[in-house]
């Protein structure tokens, strides 16, 4: 399959034409920075929220207590971003600045240094923000 630039990543999640096998977590990362190099913080989260919601009732899922969209990942991410942003130059070249972003916050499992398994995936962190509960963010 032939590399998908950011742009084709976003323009595809945005109009719900990317196809569900796409949305990776790295496709998750390259989106969210996306548009933190585009948005204030609280514009790109807004922006996120809807779009993933969207993205997923698009694909046929839902957004439950249960499934779907997941506030305190996504605000958790929205912050890891913000934070690499403001510990590099966000001038560099956008593909330097993805794979760094993802050799530094790549792991799915990055969350669960903050959260315990049973905070994170609770019913409460998914329809609303909740804080960590092993360390604080950086």
């Amino acid at each position: 399959m032939p590399a998908v630039t950011t742009d084709q990543l976003a323009s595809g999640f945005i109009d719900l034409s990317l196809p569900t096998e796409n949305w990776t977590h790295y496709a998750h990362l390259r989106v969210g920075l996306w548009h933190a190099m585009r948005y204030p913080r609280a514009e790109s989260l807004d922006l996120l929220r809807a779009r993933i919601s969207a993205f997923n009732q698009a694909k046929g899922g839902e957004n439950t207590a249960s499934a779907g969209y997941h506030e305190t990942i996504t605000r958790f991410y929205v912050h890891v971003i913000g934070h690499f942003l403001a510990s590099t130059d966000p001038l560099r070249p956008r593909d330097e600045l993805e794979r760094e972003l993802i050799e530094r916050y790549g792991d799915k499992e990055l969350p669960l240094q903050y959260y315990s398994r049973e905070r994170l995936f609770s019913s409460e962190a998914r329809l609303g923000w909740v804080a960590p509960d092993l360390r604080a963010l950086p």
